[in-house]
């Protein structure tokens, strides 16, 4: 189960990233209450997740769902450069995740 918590923390922060954009300064009342929900609901998964999780490990995957989903948000909706390196970066990242995970004795 911890594991399904961190998953949903590291989307609820692609989510926050996301609302950020539209935030315009934190003016933008309805934009700025998804930010501050989806920040809310990650951190609150992020800590359910590392009670049984080492936390560097939680941290680190969290982080990178989260930052693998705003990169790849950022190409598709936004129309980001995709290019080789970036891409071979991303396979990197997961990776990375994916490596944590399975080494983590969880």
């Amino acid at each position: 189960m911890s594991w399904i918590y961190i998953l949903t923390g590291g989307l609820l922060e692609i989510g926050f990233t996301t609302c950020m954009r539209y935030t315009d300064g934190f003016r933008n009342v309805p934009w700025t209450l998804a930010f501050l929900a989806c920040v809310a609901g990650s951190m609150f998964f992020l800590e359910m997740g590392a009670r049984n999780i080492p936390i560097g490990t939680a941290y680190a995957v969290w982080t990178g769902i989260g930052a693998l989903g705003t990169v790849l948000i950022g190409m598709i909706w936004y129309h980001e450069p995709a290019t080789l390196i970036r891409l071979l970066l991303i396979l990197l990242l997961i990776g990375s995740v994916a490596g944590l995970k399975f080494t983590s004795g969880h």
